[in-house]
């Protein structure tokens, strides 16, 4: 993988182009980014970069015979470590790397779901265990076959338990000529011990406008539709494209007038309503409700001052204006925040969609008609 391939990020391309090029490459380095951002993708290209025989200014050349291989994620000296559920027939994670090729090779950009939807999950809990750990060991502890640096790629370190200590020693008196590059979503979750021995490169979220970018030029999407996909993905390019594969759309329109209809207390509209959305399917019922929450979100930036900070497109950014001048407070759009995250949390557990609807529904009413918040919900009113 080259960084001509990785959407956005140009700032941290050219930051792992010039450690290269003053030779500042720490041994064990933390790209830490939410999802979405490209972490994977920029590791891999760093790696290429790296072993790459005929550099070029700001990217490795494609065509040698280290590249080529790091093309297909099959040379000898580029290694992975990423967690799966043990098995018989799994032991360790080189024994699932045809699977983990054919998911790089679909498409560098997925999560620990995605991920998880390639392989036998059963009921069993995915992690890095004690055998992938020693496996590490061991394969590093080998002269490098063709490059001059060996590299492992550990995705997802949280999984890793107590067990991940015992790589301590290697990442802190590594081989000669090895590179660790770990690759994680969340910092706290990641043994302290395994934190401390590792340079931390922070990766930005993807900004709104290179998402649509991405969706206009590459998909060919209208760019209303790609505003608001973008607004939805917040950043993640792997939900914007599991966005791109559902095609249900008009989330805002269908979100303003549900407010519209709790504020109203149009109940036997919001009944009708409730059955058009038990049968949108669970990705959509998902994605409606986390476009609420999204826009709520930024109609509380309105609610405190704070519009310089909306990303809203102009149409609803005006309705968002209408709606905090006349209806809403921020403590009702906090109120309604919560209730929409903890349906999204239910639809995620199989909940059934018209009965969580309706609740919602009846919700909306007492929040937004009655001003009545949730018993429990505690605010302070200026």
């Amino acid at each position: 993988m080259q960084f001509k391939d990785i959407i956005g990020q140009e700032q941290i391309k050219a930051q792992l182009v010039q450690t290269v090029a003053e030779n500042r490459v720490s041994h064990a380095q933390l790209f830490l980014s939410s999802e979405g951002s490209g972490a994977l993708p920029l590791a891999i290209a760093y790696a290429q970069y790296i072993n790459c025989v005929d550099k070029q200014g700001d990217d490795s050349c494609g065509a040698c015979s280290s590249c080529r291989k790091y093309e297909r994620y099959i040379h000898p000296d580029l290694h992975f470590s990423y967690p799966f559920f043990a098995s018989k027939d799994a032991r360790i994670a080189v024994d699932l790397i045809d699977e983990w090729r054919g998911m790089l090779l679909e498409d560098p950009y997925f999560d620990m779901d995605i991920w998880r939807s390639k392989l036998n999950a059963e009921n069993k809990q995915a992690n890095i265990n004690i055998a992938e750990c020693h496996d590490i060991i061991k394969k590093l502890s080998y002269k490098a076959f063709e490059a001059e640096t060996k590299v492992l790629i550990m995705w997802l370190p949280e999984y890793l338990d107590r067990e991940g200590n015992a790589l301590l020693k290697i990442i802190e008196e590594p081989p000669a000529n090895t590179l660790f590059l770990l690759v994680a979503n969340n910092q706290e979750q990641i043994l302290s011990t395994l934190l401390s021995r590792t340079q931390i490169v922070k990766i930005p979220k993807l900004p709104h406008e290179t998402i649509e970018n991405y969706l206009t030029e590459r998909h060919g999407m209208p760019e209303e539709q790609a505003v608001e996909y973008s607004f939805l993905a917040d950043g993640n390019l792997i939900e914007a494209k599991l966005l791109l594969a559902n095609t249900q759309n008009g989330n805002a329109d269908k979100f303003a007038e549900w407010l519209r209809m709790g504020y109203g207390n149009r109940v036997l509209e919001l009944t009708t309503f409730v059955d058009q959305a038990a049968g949108w399917g669970r990705e959509n019922q998902k994605n409606f409700l986390k476009y609420g929450i999204n826009f709520l979100r930024e109609c509380s930036l309105l609610l405190s001052d704070a519009e310089v900070l909306v990303k809203l497109p102009a149409r609803t950014l005006d309705t968002a204006k209408k709606l905090s001048e006349k209806v809403l407070d921020l403590p009702m759009a906090e109120a309604i925040i919560q209730e929409l995250e903890r349906a999204h949390y239910h639809i995620e557990r199989n909940a059934n969609p018209k009965i969580l609807f309706l609740d919602v529904s009846l919700q909306l009413v007492k929040i937004i008609k009655f001003k009545t918040l949730p018993k429990g919900t505690q605010y302070i009113y200026n």
